[in-house]
């Protein structure tokens, strides 16, 4: 664990400590994990209201060439060169063997806007790598341009769109998953909806000098209130999303992480641009014969929280799998997490066991997510 000293800063930092933060070490940065209402209160607020998040110390990647498109095709299994002006998608690096390197967003802005051919956001611990990787893989058919100068705040909430439209009003003509650039508060701001929480909401990139300006021009907003990593990730798992490091890593594939639906007809077998990516044999394969295990939500029968790393067995004790993320909901109160089971066994209403101090707690197997999403689609 990194230490005090060495620990990174946001461009948000001295807000966070104004506004009461527990600052927490995380992916080499500080960053704050909870505010003074405390998590469950952030997380309720975010799912009633709008909560804005500091995502600052994710990467933001530009692409700039007019080979990007079809260069960044050839390490990811996304389709990437269909991928419309103003819009954005998800998307992963993938290894020789068929595993996640990273997930990320991509987006394709205009050619006006000024922020290349594509824009990456790519997690916090694997930004150095994925801008390694990316050089190494396709530097030479398009520039690679890290973006360490721009800060990246999340406004997540049902609420989040009526609180930036009275500072942008052309946002609340954005869609899910769209893009474009607006002023914010004084600021050219690149902006999406979208984000990491379930709920209708947009990420902000936004230069780091104007990032403190921005930030409490949207916390003066009536709807709007700040919250930390603690409710980031119980927001993002009631929403049956992955996090790298832990639901997904460089040995799990995405078919048996469940995120087949990104790879699209024309990069899987048989289609127009199949193949030609890192892994794509082992992932064809999995295509043609299936995955060996499957992430599944669970739900406790029991009010005990389970967390990661748990054994899953079966009502005999043999091992099944593992849990990768748990929590006790502050939704709907009750356990709940992602886990890894054989796939013939990944039936919904199935039952399965947790080991959690030498006891064997009864879970069930459910679909995702936990709790609806509510994009603006």
């Amino acid at each position: 664990m990194s230490t005090p000293e060495n620990l990174l800063q946001t461009p948000l930092h001295d807000l966070h400590l104004r506004l009461g933060a527990r600052m927490v070490p995380f992916a080499g940065y500080s960053m704050p994990v909870q505010y003074e209402d405390g998590l469950v209160a952030e997380h309720k607020h975010c799912r009633a209201a709008a909560a804005l998040f500091d995502v600052s110390h994710m990467g933001q990647i530009r692409l700039v060439g007019a080979d990007a498109a079809a260069a960044l095709e050839t390490v990811m299994p996304i389709d990437v060169i269909g991928l419309e002006l103003g819009r954005q998608r998800y998307g992963f690096f993938t290894n020789t063997s068929g595993g996640i390197m990273d997930d990320l967003m991509i987006a394709r802005p205009r050619p006006d806007d000024g922020f290349g051919d594509l824009l990456l956001v790519v997690n916090a611990a694997c930004k150095a790598a994925d801008i390694m990787h990316l050089q190494t893989s396709i530097g030479t058919r398009c520039a690679v341009v890290p973006m360490p100068e721009r800060g990246l705040l999340a406004l997540q909430g049902p609420q989040a769109a009526t609180a930036l439209a009275r500072l942008a009003p052309g946002v609340a003509s954005l869609a899910f998953m769209d893009a474009g650039v607006f002023e914010i508060a004084g600021a050219r701001c690149f902006v999406t909806r979208s984000g990491y929480t379930g709920e209708d909401g947009f990420e902000i990139s936004v230069e780091q000098e104007q990032a403190v300006a921005l930030a409490e021009a949207l916390l003066a907003q009536p709807e709007v209130k700040p919250a930390g990593l603690g409710a980031r990730d119980t927001l993002r798992l009631e929403a049956g999303l992955c996090l790298y490091g832990h639901d997904i890593d460089a040995s799990t594939s995405p078919i048996e992480a469940g995120l087949q639906w990104a790879i699209p007809k024309s990069r899987r077998p048989g289609g127009e641009r199949a193949g030609g990516y890192l892994g794509s044999a082992a992932l064809e394969r999995q295509f043609s014969v299936g995955a060996p295990s499957k992430r599944v939500g669970l739900v406790g029968i029991e009010r005990v929280p389970v967390r990661e790393g748990a054994i899953i067995v079966d009502i005999n004790g043999h091992r099944l799998g593992k849990v990768t993320s748990g929590t006790i909901t502050p939704t709907f109160d009750q356990p709940i997490a992602m886990g890894y089971v054989p796939v013939n066994l990944a039936k919904p209403q199935g039952e399965v066991y947790v080991e959690v101090r030498r006891q064997r707690l009864p879970m069930r197997i459910t679909p995702m997510p936990f709790v609806p999403h509510r994009y603006r689609r």
